[in-house]
């Protein structure tokens, strides 16, 4: 068999989902393009800023991508392909993007902040407050986990390092040109994407004369996140996404064209077993490939930064919905350059990281149509690097907004010093900086996946409270709902078994306990919330 079935198959799949069932989510939501939103309702050019579609999908894209989508389905493939692509399909269409459109839905009705504080409605102050406690460690891994990336990748291909600085200074300029000179978006992204490729070109040409240590790296990048997160969006946030997103457009493009032209043979397995080296398909599997399928990142992304720059109601199909099959999309593509390869040479490359395996594979798509494999590889683990990037600052970001709410009440700070921005930020950076250079984040590492998974439970929780308060129909969102908990419950009790009984790794062991104790508290508390909406109605009648 070959690949461009596959991807065929993918392709249409993905386009009517867009069309027929986010059509329908849109009727499900009531979304009016006449309601005004936060982004306008609240402006104040710092968090709460309009921004035309193309460029908040950009962003929201950007954001939300990173390089799960790649690394996921790459370490999944041990399951064999076809398990891979059939959650990517089921759970992109019917869970990841019901969960990004549902939580921005949400998010914007409830004056664009997070998902936690629906939970504080729906369940109670408590709910909330646990809720973003577990929304900042899951932010806190994600800070330290990309910092790390990134600058061991910036230190392993100082290309890539330049490339970013420049990527950095352009979206500055591209920011003020549009937002302030008011200059037009198209011919603005026409010139703007040029000399984004332009950065790329001299990264690779100058790239050797800025050479920096990994130390060095980790304290430079941590300075541009804490000014990233503080500054206004309009100002890098924005513009930086948007640019970067025609990064992962062209690497897309690229990677589809070629594999329309060369069509190479499928070689892994269709099907590796239930019982692998990862361990059993349920629930590792729908853990490992999060990103794809369905993250609780997503969430946060969307009620955190997207919900606060949403120009119209009616552009929340796009951006939240689409942006997330484009994502799904990307992780096909991901799981088809692992597809290609034989089991020997999967093991051998996977020694490399799942980065390697992917720039590998679509190097070689785009020699295809004349583009030397090297090249093309490198572009793609510099467009893989960029997007890591990215996540990064717009986690510190939303850490900053989780950690604001959390000594807020009823809208208002209790401690105003605490609601300060900058301090916010600082202690975001700081406690996420001394976990990268510690080394000690990656041996909680396994946790991250299940956590991630769980966050994505908790809003679809709250959604469906959302949605039940409303009498509105909720099917589509409980059923999702159902399945990650007990996709995450199982994972976090497999945990907790083998850190305590097998590895004897105790702090791993605490920390997945308590991950599993929180999950249980938080449903227990919706499950009572629910009880008792019920009696009052039957009371009612």
């Amino acid at each position: 068999m070959t690949a461009l079935p596959i991807l065929i198959f993918a392709i249409i799949a993905l386009i009517s989902a867009y069309i027929f069932y986010g059509r329908y989510l849109v009727r499900k939501f009531s979304i009016d393009p006449s309601r005004k939103t936060p982004a306008h309702e609240l402006r104040d050019n710092v968090d709460y800023v309009p921004a035309k579609m193309p460029v908040l999908l950009g962003h929201h894209f950007a954001s939300i991508a990173g390089a799960s989508p790649i690394v996921g389905p790459i370490i999944a493939a041990v399951f064999g392909w076809i398990p891979g692509l059939l959650w990517l399909l089921i759970g992109g269409i019917f869970m990841g993007a019901v969960h990004d459109f549902s939580s921005l839905v949400v998010s914007i009705r409830h004056q664009g902040r997070s998902i936690g504080e629906v939970i504080e409605e729906q369940i109670g102050n408590i709910g909330m407050r646990l809720f973003l406690i577990f929304g900042m460690a899951t932010l806190f891994l994600v800070v330290a986990l990309f910092t790390d990336i990134v600058s061991r990748t910036f230190v392993k291909t100082p290309a890539t390092g330049l490339a970013s600085v420049l990527f950095i200074l352009l979206a500055i300029i591209f920011g003020f040109v549009i937002n302030r000179l008011k200059a037009p978006l198209g011919l603005s992204t026409v010139v703007g994407v040029v000399f984004l490729f332009l950065a790329i070109v001299l990264g690779f040409k100058y790239g050797g004369l800025f050479q920096l240590s990994y130390t060095t790296w980790v304290w430079t990048i941590l300075a541009y996140i804490f000014v990233a997160a503080v500054t206004p969006v309009w100002m890098l946030l924005q513009p930086r996404d948007y640019l970067n997103s025609f990064l992962l457009y062209a690497m897309l493009l690229g990677g589809i064209v070629g594999l329309f032209i060369m069509n190479p043979e499928v070689h892994m397995p269709q099907f590796g077993g239930f019982d692998t080296d990862l361990g059993y398909m349920f629930p590792i599997l729908f853990v490992t490939i999060a990103c794809g399928a369905i993250s609780g990142f997503h969430s946060l992304v969307a009620s955190g930064t997207t919900a606060k720059q949403l120009d119209s109601e009616s552009d929340a199909r796009p951006v939240a919905y689409g942006g997330m099959l484009i994502e799904t999309l990307l992780a096909v593509l991901a799981l088809i350059a692992v597809a290609v390869l034989s089991f020997g040479d999967y093991s051998e490359m996977i020694k490399h990281g799942p980065v390697y395996i992917f720039s590998s594979s679509m190097g070689r798509f785009m020699s295809a149509f004349g583009l030397p494999q090297e090249m093309g590889t490198v572009f793609t683990a510099l467009a893989v690097s960029a997007f890591a990037l990215t996540s990064l600052d717009t986690s510190t970001r939303l850490a900053r907004f989780s950690f604001q709410e959390l000594f807020m009440e009823k809208g208002e700070s209790k401690v105003p010093l605490l609601n300060n921005r900058y301090l916010g930020t600082l202690v975001i950076v700081l406690l996420g900086g001394a976990l990268t250079l510690s080394g000690q984040f990656r041996a909680i590492w396994p946790i991250f996946g299940s956590a991630n998974q769980m966050l994505a439970a908790l809003a679809l929780l709250a959604v469906s409270l959302w949605l039940a308060n409303r009498d509105k129909d909720r099917w589509f969102v409980v059923f999702p709902m159902y399945f990650m908990f007990a996709v995450t419950l199982t994972a976090l009790g497999n945990l907790v078994i083998h850190n305590f009984f097998i590895s004897e790794n105790y702090l791993l062991g605490i920390i997945a306990l308590i991950l599993f104790v929180l999950s249980l508290l938080l449903s227990f508390m919706a499950y009572n919330r629910l009880k008792s909406r019920r009696s009052n109605v039957m009371q009612v009648k």
